[in-house]
C-alpha cells in the first residue's frame, strides 16, 4: 500500500503535472511572500446602522483618503481631494449631481478617469497581477488591466492609452467605467475585513448590512451576543424569538421583521391591541419612534408589552426545562404578589410600576394563554421558514465563530470568563466543565448543533445554548452577572438594574492576566493583541480604547446611535496595514445625502497604536505561513519528479 505522502504528491501532481508547472508555481509563491502585507479592517458593534457602516466600508476607515494623499500629495488641493474621495465612495450619485452644473462633461470625464486610474494603480501595487485580475469588474476587466499596468516611463503606448480613454467617453461608457473603477479602488484598499460582533439589533438595517457582507470579497465574523440571539431565533428557539421581537419593538424597528424578512406580525399586533388596548403601557415606551405616526407608536407600545410578557413566560419555561443552566433566580413571574402588586428579590419587597397582567395565571404564571401559544407557534414557523433570514444565518455560520486567531491578533466580541483572582473560570455546560479556549470551542460546537444535528436532543440543546449565550452570566458574549430586563421595565429602584461585569473587565489592564489569555489561545504575548468589542468605550469621560500597554483594543465606540450620548463618538475601527496598527475614532455620520452633496466624509481621528520598524510582507502573515507550506510540498513534488518516484504528465 502506498504511504500517505506518496498519495498526496500524486494528487498534487494532478494540479502541477510537470516539472515546469511545479517550478513556476514555486517561483510565483516565493515572490508573493515578499509583497507588502494586505490591509485588514476591523469593525464591531455596528448594530444595524447601515448608512454609517456602508460609508466606513466605502472609505476603508480613511484608507481611500490615504491612497489619494499618497498619489497626489501637494499637487492637488484639499477640496479636490475631498471631491475625488466622494466620487470613489458614491460614483453614480456624485455624477448625477455633477451633470446638473457641469457644462462640459466630456472634459470632466477625461480628467477624472485619469485621476481614478492613478489611484487604482497605487491601490493595486501591493498585489500580484493574478489577484488584481480576480478583483476586476467583469465588463471592463481587460481595459482596466491595460490602463492600471501602464508604466509612466514607457512612451511607446501613450497614444494607445489615450485612445482607450477617448473611446470610453465617445461611446458613452464613461459613467459605467467610473463606477467600475471606483468600486475596484474600494475593494483593493482593504484586503480582508473582520466584523467583531453585533451586526443585529438597535439600528434599522441589520438585514441590509448582511446583504452587503454577503457580497464582500474577503471577511470573517466573530459572533456577538445579539447575532447569536438572531441565530437562535432563526433556529426556532422561542426565548430568542421573543427577545428579538421585543428589541425591534423597543427601538421602533419592527420594519426589520415585517419588510426586511417578511415575518407576519399581524396576529401579534391584533392580540396586543385587543388585550392591552386600554393599557397606557407606560413602562414600555420606545427608545426610538422611527418616524412612526401616533397611532403606529401606540400600536408598537402594546406590541412591546405583549411580547415582553410572552418572553418572561417562555424564559421561565426554558429555565425549568434546562436545570443545568442554573438560572432559577432569573425566573420572575412566580415571585410576584399579584394582589399587592409587589415582588420580592433578594429578600426585599419592591412595588411594581405596572401591575396589569391580564394573560398571567398567578397559579401557573409561565403558562402561555391559548392565544399566546398560537402566536408563538406562528412566529416560530415564520422564523424557521424565512428563506432570507435562513440565508443570512447560514452565512454567519459559514464565515463566523465565537473567536478567531489571525495574524497574531485574538478576536472575540465579549470576554474570556475569569474568576475574581483573574484565573480562567470553569463553566458548566450540560454537566461538563470547560474554561478558556475549550469553553469557546464547546459553545461554538453547540451553536452549530442547533442548526445541523441529526439527533433531536442535541439539536434542542444547541438551540437552547444560543439563548444561554445571549444572557447567561457565564457566557463569554454577555459577561455580566444578570440581564436585568424585567427589573428595568417594572422596578423603579436602580439598585435592581445593576448588572455586574465579569472580572475580565477589572483585569483588562493587567498584563499578566492578558498574557495568560493570549497563551491560552496559542498566541505569543510579545507579539499578540486582543481585539474586543461589546462594551462601549466612553471617550467623552476620558476612557481610552487602548488597554494594557497596547495589548488590548476595545473598539466598540458607539456605531449605534443609542450609545453615542454615552460614548461621545460614533464608533472605533481598527486598520492593520503593512506599516502597523491604526485606531480610527469616527464622529457621527450625518447622512449619505450629506456625504454626497456636501462631500462630508466621516470626520475621523487616527491614532497609531503600533508602528513597525520594518514594513510587514505577506511572508510575515498567516497567509505567508500557508504559502511556505505549499512551497515545501511543491519542492517535494519537484524532487519526486526528478528522482523518478512520480512521472510527469506531459
Amino acid at each position: 500500500m502506498k504511504d500517505l505522502e506518496t498519495k498526496y504528491l500524486e494528487r498534487l501532481s494532478e494540479l502541477y503535472p510537470t516539472i515546469a508547472a511545479a517550478s513556476t508555481e514555486i517561483i510565483n509563491l516565493q515572490a508573493i511572500l515578499n509583497l507588502p502585507k494586505g490591509t485588514e479592517h476591523f469593525l464591531t458593534d455596528v448594530h444595524g446602522e447601515y448608512e454609517a457602516f456602508a460609508h466606513v466600508l466605502k472609505n476603508g476607515s480613511g484608507s481611500v483618503r490615504r491612497k489619494i494623499e499618497d498619489v497626489f500629495g501637494n499637487t492637488m488641493s484639499k477640496r479636490d481631494k475631498k471631491a475625488l474621495a466622494t466620487l470613489i465612495y458614491y460614483p453614480k450619485q456624485k455624477m448625477d449631481m455633477i451633470k446638473k452644473t457641469e457644462s462640459n462633461m466630456e472634459d470632466w470625464y477625461r480628467v477624472h478617469l485619469y485621476l481614478l486610474i492613478e489611484v487604482s494603480k497605487r491601490a493595486a501595487s501591493k498585489y500580484t497581477r493574478s489577484k488584481v485580475r480576480k478583483a476586476l469588474p467583469k465588463d471592463f476587466a481587460y481595459v482596466i488591466e491595460e490602463l492600471i499596468t501602464e508604466k509612466a516611463e514607457v512612451n511607446d503606448k501613450e497614444s494607445y492609452y489615450n485612445e482607450i480613454i477617448s473611446t470610453i467617453i465617445r461611446i458613452g461608457r464613461a459613467e459605467e467605467f467610473i463606477e467600475a473603477i471606483s468600486e475596484l479602488i474600494q475593494r483593493l484598499v482593504v484586503d480582508h475585513m473582520h466584523i467583531v460582533g453585533d451586526i443585529y439589533d438597535r439600528g434599522p438595517g441589520p438585514h441590509i448590512i448582511m446583504d452587503k457582507l454577503m457580497t464582500y470579497h474577503s471577511l470573517d465574523i466573530q459572533w456577538g451576543n445579539h447575532d447569536v440571539l438572531w441565530m437562535g431565533a432563526a433556529a426556532g428557539q422561542r426565548g430568542c424569538i421573543a427577545n428579538a421581537i421585543r428589541i425591534c419593538a423597543r427601538y421602533g424597528n419592527l420594519d426589520i421583521l415585517e419588510e426586511g424578512y417578511g415575518i407576519n406580525l399581524l396576529p401579534l399586533a391584533t392580540f396586543a391591541l385587543r388585550v392591552y388596548g386600554d393599557d397606557p403601557c407606560e413602562c414600555f415606551k420606545l427608545k426610538a419612534s422611527g418616524g412612526a405616526d401616533k397611532d403606529e407608536q401606540e400600536m408598537n407600545l402594546r406590541i412591546h408589552k405583549a411580547i415582553s410578557v410572552i418572553q418572561f413566560k417562555v424564559e421561565g419555561q426554558i429555565i425549568a426545562r434546562q436545570k443545568a443552566f442554573h438560572l432559577e433566580d432569573r425566573a420572575m413571574l412566580h415571585r410576584i404578589n399579584y394582589e399587592k402588586g409587589t415582588i420580592v428579590l433578594c429578600g426585599k419587597e419592591y412595588h411594581l410600576l405596572d401591575t396589569h397582567f391580564p394573560t398571567i395565571d398567578p397559579d401557573d404564571p409561565y403558562a402561555l394563554s391559548t392565544e399566546e401559544e398560537e402566536i408563538m407557534e406562528r412566529l416560530e414557523k415564520a422564523f424557521v421558514n424565512c428563506e432570507k433570514l435562513q440565508q443570512h444565518m447560514r452565512f454567519l455560520l459559514a464565515k463566523g465563530g465565537l473567536y478567531k486567531v489571525y495574524n497574531d491578533n485574538l478576536l472575540y466580541h465579549g470576554c474570556v470568563p475569569l474568576n475574581e483572582d483573574g484565573s480562567l473560570k470553569e463553566v458548566e455546560v450540560y454537566g461538563k466543565m470547560y474554561k478558556g479556549k475549550e469553553l469557546y470551542d464547546t459553545l461554538d460546537s453547540y451553536v452549530r448543533k442547533g442548526f445541523f444535528a441529526l439527533d433531536e436532543k442535541d439539536k434542542e440543546d444547541g438551540k437552547d445554548i444560543m439563548w444561554y449565550i445571549w444572557l447567561h452570566p457565564d457566557s463569554p458574549l454577555f459577561g455580566k452577572n444578570k440581564m436585568a430586563t424585567f427589573e428595568r421595565y417594572f422596578i423603579a429602584e436602580k439598585e435592581t438594574h445593576l448588572e455586574k461585569k465579569n472580572p475580565y473587565y477589572s483585569y483588562i489592564e493587567n498584563e499578566a492576566v492578558i498574557d495568560r489569555i493570549m497563551e491560552e489561545f496559542g498566541l505569543d504575548p510579545a507579539d499578540g493583541h486582543i481585539v474586543n468589542g461589546h462594551v462601549p468605550v466612553k471617550r467623552k469621560d476620558g476612557e481610552s480604547p487602548v488597554k494594557c500597554n497596547g495589548k488590548v483594543m476595545v473598539i466598540d465606540g458607539g456605531f449605534s446611535k443609542a450609545y453615542q450620548k454615552e460614548t461621545g463618538i460614533a464608533g472605533y475601527t481598527l486598520v492593520y496595514n503593512s506599516y502597523g496598527l491604526l485606531l480610527v475614532a469616527h464622529e457621527p455620520f450625518e447622512s449619505t445625502e450629506a456625504a454626497i452633496a456636501k462631500e462630508n466624509d466621516i470626520h475621523s481621528e487616527i491614532m497609531v497604536v503600533k508602528r513597525l520598524k520594518d514594513r510587514l510582507a505577506v511572508g510575515d502573515t498567516d497567509v505567508g505561513r500557508d504559502l511556505r507550506e505549499q512551497i515545501t510540498d511543491l519542492e517535494c513534488l519537484l524532487a519526486a519528479y526528478r528522482n523518478g518516484e512520480i512521472i510527469e504528465k506531459l
